[in-house]
């Protein structure tokens, strides 16, 4: 599929020149700029001096509100139990988006980052492992579909790759094209085992750093080797026995080939993907005392009332460690003002916050407060998300922007920034370019979000807490979930029910049928796999089943 999208970049955007006194230096303001009109990049391969560095800096497994940064209208209790000053110092620098989203799971995410694509047309609806082997938990009353459990894989991928997956021209590989040097550092988990997409190298990227098919580390501890087994991280032998954090290690690993690549005089893309705060929560020494009072028990949290549990005081210790990521990431910059100046940086999470049984609190209430449930779940805790942008003479400090974006949108976002106009991909753009909601700060517009998880992630979870195999739509201020296994409706007003506790189902119907029927529609038109009865009979559409359920009365 060819595309031919002119960027805002190259319209309308002028590329600011600061100061000599980077932008790091104000607290909340930039200082003031130059502008100066930004080169059309060449469509040839052949970078343009003006290209700037990006550096993606996603977090796995982090809530919207597992951060001291308040992501909604007002700070909540959690924002108090973490201590991260270094999303507090990018917040003020440049641009906190409070409605941000993405999957309910990791795979998914990723697959639609580096495609553009929702999961619903990419169909890696669930996380990815092993070659042809699907990570469903079973389902009493369904047949799940078959989904792409090998995940995405390039366009040059061999019919033994391309079996259950998805070809894909890969967003790392857009930019290598256009002349950036393309570094991955951290988790991947965009294929399974013994396929190509398992391989960042095969994606686009000129190096890897640690990552593989694996979804998690084994271990963080360098002491553990980073762990064995599936799980194990490798490529970080340098570290072992060494005691350096599995963030920290990272860290190292992804500044040392941000030299590298200004060395080369060569703009670069860092994903710097960590595989913190997923499980295992492992104790990070350098920050487990910072949640812990004199006597060495956990501190009084302030929204549960009781002293944290060693569970928690780990999380949150993985929160602060991946926080201090950050900070050196921002450390660099301003030590190196030359490369800042020219430097965007993003930041976002993959799902939303753990909300499973070993962590403390009330089930599916606290860990993702004041939304419900999290990772795994149709709920806003399991797909609301912490995102920032920091992009010097665009952002303006501590801003807050209330649009809607989900994780495909930054395929063309990324590009848009690096001002290529002109590419080509195997698969359709489902992704919005948001880099207008940055130039144009009071710009608002209308979204609907699709999400589609005909899967069963866990088991032993309610449907009322938004687990189980469902299919959703975010519109306006509504939220609705389908859920294929019972043809059961919720309907929500996030804005006013944040919790989504209330369901509107049986006194909005005009609206219910509506959204129902968009819906069905989006699926459709993305071609979206769907479950069967136990008989083999496909589960109705989302308006299919309002209608039969609408006759029975």
């Amino acid at each position: 599929m060819s595309i031919n999208s002119p960027s805002p970049l190259s319209r309308t955007v002028k590329h600011l020149a600061y100061h000599s006194l980077f932008f790091f230096l104000a607290p909340a303001s930039y200082a003031s700029v130059a502008a100066a009109p930004m080169p059309n990049p060449h469509s040839s391969g052949v970078s343009s001096p003006a290209q700037p560095n990006i550096i993606l800096f996603l977090v796995d497994d982090m809530g919207w509100q597992e951060t001291s940064v308040p992501f909604w209208d007002s700070p909540t209790p959690l924002n108090q139990r973490y201590r991260t000053p270094n999303m507090e110092r990018m917040a003020r620098l440049g641009v906190r988006f409070t409605n941000a989203y993405a999957c309910a799971v990791s795979s998914p995410s990723r697959c639609s980052l580096l495609s553009g694509m929702n999961a619903a047309r990419h169909r890696v609806t669930n996380w990815t492992l092993h070659y042809n082997q699907s990570t469903d938990e079973p389902s009493s009353s369904l047949l799940l579909p078959t989904w792409h459990y090998n995940g995405i894989q390039p366009e040059d991928a061999s019919p033994h790759d391309l079996v259950n997956a998805t070809r894909v021209t890969p967003l790392p590989q857009v930019l290598k094209d256009h002349g950036y040097y393309t570094i991955h550092c951290g988790k991947a988990h965009f294929a399974a085992e013994q396929t190509a997409g398992a391989d960042p190298l095969r994606l686009g990227f000129c190096v890897n750093i640690a990552g593989g098919a694996n979804g998690a580390p084994a271990s963080y501890l360098a002491e553990n080797e980073y762990g064995s087994g599936p799980f194990h991280v490798t490529g970080l032998e340098r570290y072992y026995g060494s005691g350096t954090f599995l963030t920290e290690a990272l860290t190292l690993e992804a500044i040392r080939q941000m030299q590298q690549a200004v060395s080369r005089r060569q703009p670069f893309f860092l994903y710097l993907s960590h595989y913190a705060i997923h499980i295992p929560y492992d104790a990070d020494s350098r920050f487990t005392p910072n949640y812990r009072d004199a006597s060495g028990r956990g501190v009084i949290d302030p929204m549960l009332g009781v002293p944290l549990d060693e569970q928690e005081i780990n999380h949150a210790a993985l929160v602060e460690g991946m926080d201090k990521s950050l900070g050196d990431v921002l450390d660099y910059l301003q030590l190196h003002p030359d490369v800042a100046r020219n430097t965007i940086l993003l930041f976002m999470s993959d799902n939303g916050g753990q909300s499973v049984d070993f962590r403390q609190g009330r089930k599916n209430l606290d860990q993702n407060y004041p939304a419900r449930a999290g990772k795994g779940s149709a709920l806003e805790g399991g797909i609301h998300e912490p995102m920032m942008v920091l992009w010097p003479g665009v952002t303006r400090g501590g801003r807050v922007n209330a649009n809607r974006v989900i994780i495909e949108d930054f395929y063309p976002t990324l590009l848009s920034m690096a001002g290529i106009r002109h590419y080509s991909t195997v698969q359709p753009i489902d992704g919005v370019d948001f880099t207008p909601l940055l130039l144009h700060p009071r710009r608002h517009h209308s979204r609907t979000l699709l999400f589609h998880f005909p899967n069963v992630w866990v088991r032993g979870y309610e449907e009322a807490d938004g687990f189980g195999a469902y299919s959703a739509l975010l519109r306006g201020d509504y939220h609705l979930i389908y859920f294929w296994e019972s043809r059961h409706f919720r309907l929500y007003n996030r804005r006013r029910d944040i919790a989504e506790t209330h369901d509107l189902s049986e006194t909005h119907p005009r609206l219910l049928r509506r959204m129902a029927q968009q819906l069905t529609d989006s699926l459709l038109a993305m071609q979206a796999q769907r479950p069967s009865d136990l008989t083999g009979s496909p589960v109705p559409w989302p308006i299919e089943a309002l209608t039969n359920k609408n006759r029975k009365k």
